[in-house]
């Protein structure tokens, strides 16, 4: 079967199940904890015959020849069990819960869904993108909340054509959600490196990538996802940890960090940086590795981004707009960012393109370099897609090829030779270049620029439609609010999500 057909086959009974009030997310779950079953009883059988990690008592075969409350009743208690469980057990089961309601359903999903197919024959490519396929369904449910997990898989792809990761390479990303740019990475390079050798296959598969989440339910997701893309296995540990990746330096460095960290919370905790200053919270962490102390998570992400790099080490951190131009520890974070590493591109995202609104965002690429008296940042190249550009999730989403030209003009093997669109004699070009000199006099260091003339403000007639209209104020709105969140916050309210 096709991953869209096996997509669709999953995804048509959940609407059957919708009428029980199970959500999508509660859906995809449920899934995430019968496939692992399956596949772990499937690898115990020819050719593989690996034994199980999955204790006899809870194993596939034990649901197969149950039904109804008897069902019920050992469904609940093997998910209650195998989260007790260490390693990749714990972390797939852990805090998990039967939502089903009716038994019946239950061992229909079971017996005519999952055991029909064998998930294990099934190319990585197949299950994988199968897999993938129900996160986008799941992250379109904005209900749900699952969009701010979920980053555009066309933009992820753009992303990792431009950082262009090698066999080898140290990969990381520590706010990773369902693992899009882990599994973007892993699948570019055994595309462009078809004959790598047999160490360098298993380094791939065991020890290039590092993945933090936060929140437990989203971390079982990425880990079943890259279970099916088959990096780990249902018999070695993944490479993920459940944790707050901003409360230490975990000691590891890496050569590419790729990472589109939480937008618009505040941390749980106050970081307390080299500038010495401290937060109103109790709960603090002494970060000598940081620049400066804000409760702005972006703004921490970043500086914990630079920690992470290994020297001459890459880096592509999706950041919203206020972490170019904020004042405070934004400006001082800005100036040693530009000093300390060289920053040499920016990529400026319209609206539209994420499941989460109120995001405007930008992709901010930069590599770390040695301690040195002079900034290592020369020139900052940006792309501005956004100034004209309209996307809706819906009618008009982000493709691939919308990111050509800025690939094209990125220019990975040869920065050295990149040529601005945007000349005196083209005003509509959307590629040029500042000199550090220009980036350190702006008002704050801001990296908050524009040069091309919005047209509608110019001419009604170039408005776009009223459906993107309504979307842009909307992202907006969304926007300005969260903005208006933060400053209550930062003045001791407490604000509730709307």
């Amino acid at each position: 079967m096709t991953p869209a057909a096996i997509v669709s086959k999953l995804w048509n009974y959940c609407n059957v199940l919708r009428d029980d009030g199970m959500s999508y997310g509660d859906y995809v779950e449920q899934l995430t904890y019968l496939l692992f079953l399956k596949m772990a009883d499937e690898r115990t059988k020819a050719p593989y015959n690996q034994p199980s990690t999955v204790p006899a008592a809870y194993a596939w075969p034990t649901l197969l020849k149950r039904d109804g409350d008897e069902l019920f009743d050992h469904y609940r208690h093997t998910l209650e069990n195998l989260g007790n469980e260490k390693g990749l057990l714990g972390l797939i089961f852990g805090k998990s819960q039967n939502k089903f309601q009716d038994p019946a359903k239950l061992r229909r999903l079971i017996v005519d869904l999952i055991d029909k197919e064998n998930w294990s024959v099934m190319s990585a490519d197949v299950k994988g993108d199968a897999y993938e396929g129900l996160l986008e369904k799941n992250a379109q449910d904005t209900k749900s909340g699952a969009g701010q997990y979920f980053t555009p898989r066309p933009l992820i792809q753009a992303i990792v054509d431009v950082i262009a990761p090698k066999p080898g390479e140290s990969i990381c990303d520590p706010a990773c959600g369902t693992g899009g740019f882990l599994l973007a990475a892993h699948d570019a390079i055994v595309a462009g490196h078809p004959h790598m050798t047999k160490e360098e296959r298993k380094l791939l598969k065991q020890g290039t990538f590092k993945g933090w989440e936060l929140v437990q339910s989203t971390a079982r997701l990425c880990a079943m996802n890259l279970m099916l893309h088959g990096i780990g296995g249902t018999d070695s540990a993944l490479p993920l940890a459940v944790a707050d990746s901003l409360a230490a330096d975990p000691g590891e460095r890496y050569e590419i960090i790729l990472t589109n960290p939480p937008f618009g919370k505040k941390s749980s905790t106050t970081i307390v940086a080299e500038d010495g200053k401290v937060g109103r919270e109790t709960e603090t962490i002494e970060r000598d590795d940081f620049w400066a102390t804000t409760s702005n998570k972006q703004l921490n992400f970043l500086q914990h981004v630079k920690t992470l790099l290994k020297q001459h080490g890459r880096a592509a951190v999706v950041v919203p707009d206020n972490v170019l131009f904020e004042g405070g520890a934004g400006e001082t974070i800005r100036k040693k960012l530009l000093h300390e590493c060289d920053v040499h591109t920016l990529l400026r995202l319209p609206t539209g393109l994420f499941y989460a609104q109120g995001v405007k965002a930008n992709v901010l690429f930069f590599d770390r370099k040695p301690a040195s008296e002079t900034p290592w940042t020369k020139k900052l190249w940006i792309y501005d897609l956004r100034t004209n550009v309209h996307f809706t999730l819906k009618t008009n989403p982000l493709q691939r090829k919308d990111l050509d030209e800025f690939v094209a003009c990125y220019k990975p093997q040869h920065r050295q030779q990149r040529t601005a669109t945007w000349t005196d004699a083209n005003l509509t070009g959307r590629w040029r270049c500042y000199n550090y000199e220009d980036l350190i006099a702006r008002d704050k260091a801001s990296l908050d620029i524009f040069w091309l003339k919005d047209d509608s403000l110019e001419d009604s007639d170039s408005l776009p439609s009223p459906g993107v209209l309504a979307a842009e104020i909307v992202e907006d709105l969304q926007a300005a609010l969260e903005q208006f969140r933060l400053i209550a916050e930062d003045l001791g309210e407490e604000v509730e999500e709307v």
